[in-house]
């Protein structure tokens, strides 16, 4: 990637990172959707995939509207993705809540990078006036921050609680 020369570079640069993030985040969400025995927890991260797909798409749409029909390969994802495999997929757990409780700090590790993503790619919509594309951002980084909150409470009110029952045992 060669440095921006202007705003709108920046603009469809963050795009682009958005979009490989997304795919990135989207695979390795679905592989620990079926590392987990908690169906509650499954079916979230199966949600939350299909949300990830949903809002690549939109990503794809406003970088279209942009003319530019590529992604930027995201290292920063990348390396997220790296993690979550080594400290959840790879890893060897005797107890599979302690399991859930890593896999949810991984996704939301993710989806914390999601955020400042999607947030950042918004701030500049809005200062190059591109309006409709803002509401659309707008739209993405809320339901990244209700996935985040949701995967919070499930930590809170199940998961962490259970994995704290194994140390008492």
């Amino acid at each position: 990637m060669s440095a921006p020369k202007n705003l709108t570079d920046c603009y469809t640069h963050e795009l682009q990172d958005n979009w490989s993030a997304n795919e990135q985040m989207e695979t390795i969400v679905r592989k620990m959707a079926d590392a987990t025995d908690d169906s509650s927890l499954a079916d979230k991260l199966r949600k939350s995939a299909d949300g990830i797909a949903d809002s690549t798409a939109t990503v794809k749409e406003l970088l279209s509207d942009c003319g530019i029909s590529e992604k930027e390969h995201c290292k920063g994802m990348e390396g997220l993705v790296k993690e979550a495999t080594k400290h959840v997929l790879e890893a060897d757990f005797d107890d599979g809540d302690v399991r859930d409780v890593v896999l949810i700090s991984q996704y939301q590790r993710m989806s914390h990078y999601g955020i400042c993503g999607f947030g950042t790619a918004k701030a500049y919509a809005e200062a190059l006036g591109k309006n409709d594309h803002v509401a659309k951002l707008d739209e993405l980084t809320a339901n990244c921050y209700e996935a985040d909150e949701k995967m919070t409470d499930l930590a809170e009110r199940c998961a962490n609680l259970r994995a704290k029952e194994t140390e008492a045992a």
